[in-house]
């Protein structure tokens, strides 16, 4: 069965409107980055390695260095989808991410999105 059609989608393509969609808000770039490589163990270089090479969110979450551990603890609605719900893990992964960008977008502060 084929997976879902983000799955095939380049990460560099949604990453500006996770950008855009904080700057709206107050936010930086610098803090989106932050929030996704703190889900994914990315470094900066290997974020932008990935934005470069237009790697698609699977192969983007594949390759991730190392799902951050306290990831379970995001819980709550994006997209009309309740997160803690989602079965299929990679499906979990990106909504956990759309999450974080919503939570920071909304004015979470930042040492409550990552968790600490």
């Amino acid at each position: 069965m084929p997976g879902h059609r983000i799955f095939a989608t380049p990460f560099a393509v949604v990453y500006p409107m996770y950008v855009q969609k904080a700057q709206r808000k107050g936010r930086t770039k610098e803090e989106v980055d932050r929030v996704i490589c703190w889900l994914t163990g990315y470094d900066q270089a290997g974020l932008l390695h990935q934005i470069e090479q237009k790697t698609d969110f699977e192969t983007f979450f594949a390759q991730a260095p190392a799902m951050h551990p306290n990831r379970a603890l995001i819980q709550g609605v994006v997209c009309g989808v309740r997160v803690e719900e989602v079965e299929d893990p990679l499906m979990r992964k990106i909504r956990q991410l759309d999450k974080l960008v919503d939570e920071l977008a909304k004015g979470k502060p930042l040492e409550k999105i990552l968790r600490a």
